[in-house]
């Protein structure tokens, strides 16, 4: 699926165009130190400036805005250790969804903080990551919520995707990403 969105540049863009009033057009930055060891200019980009401190939110808001209108009206249902939990409750109280996020036992508890923050209903459930997940599908089958997965998602990817067009714009000779 990673190859089929990398060359489908028209869903990126796309994405772009949905996401850029909502997300920060994140700066770069040089990065001296990694620099000297690699003997060149390296930039960082700081997608730690964004609401949620993560490049998560990207792929989270293109994904709930790209819902139809019943599924919106279904709510939504992620698991997560942090940062993908916080830009799917950003997105969804942007967008006026339901979401309910499933976070590990373990998780931290500012992310649990700042997930709750953005309005969404947490459920603290799983030892490990693995156990967490498949809480969440076995209520997902209950409960007819769309599920948005963190990575492995059409419309996740090319959100995250909108980096790139970003990274163009400010160094458009740029040799290696």
């Amino acid at each position: 699926m990673i190859e089929e969105v990398l060359t489908d540049s028209q869903g990126i863009a796309a994405a772009y165009r949905r996401l850029k009033p909502i997300m920060i057009h994140t700066p770069l930055a040089p990065s001296n130190i990694l620099g000297k060891e690699k003997e060149g200019t390296i930039f960082l980009k700081l997608e730690n400036l964004q609401r949620t401190g993560s490049f998560k939110a990207r792929g989270a808001y293109n994904k709930l805005a790209s819902l139809t209108d019943a599924e919106k009206l279904r709510g939504v249902i992620a698991c997560s250790a942090g940062n993908h939990a916080q830009g799917v409750a950003l997105a969804g109280s942007l967008l006026g969804i339901n979401v309910r996020i499933f976070m590990p036992l373990t998780a931290a508890k500012t992310k649990i903080e700042a997930t709750r923050s953005y309005g969404a209903q947490v459920v603290l459930a799983g030892e490990t990551f693995d156990e967490t997940k498949q809480l969440t599908v076995d209520a997902m089958k209950d409960s007819g919520e769309v599920f948005v997965s963190p990575f492995d998602d059409r419309a996740v990817m090319e959100g995250q995707g909108t980096i790139a067009i970003e990274l163009l714009e400010d160094l458009p000779d740029v040799d290696n990403v």
